[in-house]
């Protein structure tokens, strides 16, 4: 199981986005990397296809994992996540924070 899925808020703990919040788009588990919404933007050059048009466009880069913190469902504030196996056998997320359950 992962500490970080896709649809998790989370904050961002280094780098030239520090502080900022967002919602995980996708995981690379590979790369240990991820891409949040609206941060680590890069600009790219663009050349123009039949779908797209060309230009100078922004997008998420990959950012590293162990720069990502979940946000507590209680409080918004970063979080370290830690595993609980529930009495029916399931395996849930937990904030270390303030111990409640994370959905998803």
């Amino acid at each position: 199981m992962q500490k970080i899925r896709k649809g998790d808020k989370v904050v961002v703990l280094a780098g030239k986005d520090k502080g900022r919040t967002g919602e995980v788009l996708s995981v690379q588990p590979k790369e240990d990397k991820a891409i949040v919404r609206g941060v680590n933007m890069i600009r790219r050059h663009q050349k123009q296809s039949q779908t797209q048009e060309g230009g100078i466009i922004t997008k998420e880069a990959p950012i590293h994992l162990s720069n990502l913190a979940l946000t507590d469902p209680k409080d918004g504030k970063p979080t370290r996540v830690g595993f609980q196996v529930q009495k029916d056998g399931t395996k849930v997320r937990v904030a270390k924070r303030s111990g409640e359950v994370i959905n998803g």
